[in-house]
């Protein structure tokens, strides 16, 4: 499975609070939620989502108080969503504040067995409080 290098920018930030991490292609985006939280490092403590053009992708709840088409981020793949280099797309948590994360594929590169993922590759500042 092809390994993508992504950079994950926190919007609206000078100077920008960013990280850079290499992950499998095949992973969910539930998975993908995972790991920006750990490498902002956040407390996961809050609602998120997704947004991919017109698209949302979270945990959809069923009780949800403000209904809205969402696709299950279980069951979509990164490589779905962002089949090429240059794609960008949204990832926002905690309603409420509404932290935007601008995520860029920088690279997809070619499988590499000897690599353990995610990998933290780089990044600047710690995230607001």
């Amino acid at each position: 499975m092809p390994i993508y290098q992504l950079k994950i920018t926190l919007d609206e930030i000078r100077p920008p609070i960013w990280r850079r991490v290499l992950v499998r292609g095949d992973i969910t985006l539930l998975k993908l939620h995972k790991i920006i939280q750990a490498v902002m490092p956040w407390d996961d403590y809050h609602l998120h989502q997704f947004i991919v053009g017109d698209t949302c992708y979270s945990i959809p709840l069923p009780d949800d108080p403000l209904p809205r088409d969402v696709k299950n981020e279980t069951r979509v793949r990164l490589s779905k969503i962002a089949p090429t280099e240059k794609v960008e797309f949204v990832y926002e948590y905690d309603f409420g504040d509404s932290w935007l994360h601008e995520i860029l594929v920088e690279k997809i590169l070619p499988p590499d067995p000897s690599l353990k993922h995610p990998v933290f590759l780089a990044g600047k500042r710690l995230q607001p409080t």
